[in-house]
């Protein structure tokens, strides 16, 4: 198995793994994935999991899992990919499914408009500014009505008070708004015709 490249250990991380799974093994395989991400979930900085299951495999060829996986930073991942745990789990896959391709790893926001590795052009800017306004606009206007008018009753320097929406909102984009609509709009963005 490769080693992702190495990450910044400040950074969000998000690494793609490639499985190949032995055909007919598709059912143990979908039982790994409960076990591998029940084990993940249980280290500091697991932020979540996302896998993407084949679509119908030719008869005979290697079914692949895609798998998405986010942790805080470098460190909180490099502890789970090098823990007893995570080699325990993977020792279970043998006769199963290989890590079939090298690793990819992102940090960032790269991650809200790419899956990485994957021989796709990233969407037209256009399209990325058009999705990008359409999970900050709801955003900017709910701290607006829930928040603006509190803000400025605070104690603080104009420069500090004006640092608050984005320290709040930079993390709900990243987490949360941007990997749902990229996901719910993927065929506006992608789509070439």
């Amino acid at each position: 198995m490769t080693e992702p490249a190495p990450v910044p250990d400040d950074e969000p991380v998000s690494v793609l793994f490639t499985w190949a799974v032995t055909p007919g093994r598709e059912a143990d395989f979908e039982r790994w994935l409960e076990e591998v991400n029940a084990a993940s979930a249980r280290f500091p900085g697991h932020q979540g999991v996302t896998w993407l299951r084949p679509q119908d495999a030719p008869k005979g060829a290697e079914p692949r899992y895609h798998c998405v996986l986010r942790f805080r930073n470098g460190r909180d991942l490099s502890r789970w990919l090098t823990s007893p745990e995570r080699e325990v789990v993977v020792r279970h896959l043998a006769g199963i499914a290989v890590e079939a391709e090298p690793r990819e790893t992102t940090t960032g926001m790269e991650t809200w408009f790419s899956l990485p590795g994957r021989p796709v052009l990233p969407p037209p800017r256009w399209k990325m500014a058009i999705v990008s306004f359409l999970g900050v606009y709801p955003c900017v206007l709910v701290f607006q009505l829930l928040g603006a008018e509190h803000l400025s009753e605070l104690p603080l320097p104009m420069v500090l008070r004006a640092a608050i929406l984005p320290l709040v909102l930079a993390p709900i984009l990243t987490y949360l708004v941007m990997p749902w609509l990229s996901r719910a709009l993927r065929g506006f963005l992608y789509d070439r015709r």
